[in-house]
């Protein structure tokens, strides 16, 4: 891995690009335009914060401030690869590898319109040992108007490989219980706790634990929005190239080690999936796959169409 000043000499922009140590030591890096500031681990590709020019910090990150290789974070917008959940493929762990290794920096850029960084992770002898397959996974974090990640597998191997891939944004809230999550309405869904099967009525309004999993209809862009009188303002999303959407909160009862016990008020989950449960997304050699999603927030009522 390059030193701090070896990424700041190659990838590094004064004032738009800078690397500096994070977690455990690994890098992390900021980047910053008129439109906002976001703050990227390369541990794990993790997009750790992101605030708008003029509003709020946008997403949650817990008390636990250091994680090392092979931790999990709960917080900021992990990615999730080569499986969402635990029950697409058989032995991996839950939500993959992707998000507890470091990612290379393959490039960066920079306009009067947008701050953007390429990471990427490839397979070797040590992916290999849990998922036999050769891959290119790359995920690109942009600051613009919004705030922009995209998540491309690609297959460079010889055999097809299936595998479920997401984005799993905690976005900061005032109060959970006072939240509504809207784009939903009529969706069906699973329940994950029981996998019970139900349709939602309306708007999700965010009262209880929530672990939903949305079965989109097909689209060739998908739009959600949180709206959060507490902050007086909605935080929208628009994602493509994903067929599943969970709505998560796990309410009191569940304590993650990174939360202190009030945490789960602070924050809702709305996740673009490939797919969920199964490893439905398939890749012969050579194919590649993008799941890309755009993040708004808007003071006083929705934002305009992402």
């Amino acid at each position: 891995m390059m030193t701090i000043d070896e990424l700041n000499r190659k990838f590094g922009a004064p004032g738009r690009i800078v690397f500096h140590l994070g977690h455990c030591g690994y890098p992390e890096v900021v980047l910053t335009n008129k439109y906002g500031v976001a703050e990227v681990a390369l541990m794990g590709a993790n997009t750790l914060s992101y605030r708008p020019t003029g509003h709020s910090p946008v997403i949650f990150r817990p008390a636990k401030r250091d994680y090392n290789r092979g931790q999990s974070f709960h917080g900021g917008i992990p990615v999730c690869w080569p499986q969402f959940g635990k029950l697409a493929i058989p032995g991996m762990a839950q939500h993959g590898f992707a998000r507890v290794m470091p990612f290379e920096v393959r490039g960066t850029q920079y306009s009067e319109e947008m701050t953007e960084i390429t990471l990427g992770l490839r397979s070797d002898d040590e992916t290999k040992k849990l998922y036999p397959y050769d891959f290119d996974l790359e995920v690109k974090v942009s600051v613009s108007m919004k705030l922009n990640l995209t998540m491309t597998t690609k297959n460079t191997g010889t055999e097809a490989f299936e595998f479920t891939g997401g984005f799993h944004p905690y976005f900061l809230i005032r109060e959970r219980d006072d939240v509504v999550v809207k784009g939903l309405a009529d969706v069906p869904y699973v329940y994950a706790e029981d996998m019970t099967n139900h349709v939602q009525v309306g708007d999700l309004a965010m009262t209880t634990s929530t672990d939903h999993v949305f079965s989109l209809p097909e689209a060739p862009k998908h739009e959600f929005a949180i709206l959060d009188p507490g902050l007086k303002r909605a935080l929208a999303m628009a994602s493509t190239g994903h067929a599943s959407a969970i709505v998560w909160n796990p309410g009191p009862g569940d304590i993650l080690p990174d939360f202190q016990p009030d945490d789960w008020r602070k924050f809702v989950c709305v996740e673009p999936v490939t797919s969920w449960p199964k490893a439905l997304q398939s890749l012969k050699p050579g194919e590649t796959h993008e799941l890309a999603c755009a993040i708004q927030s808007t003071a006083d009522g929705l934002p305009e169409e992402a």
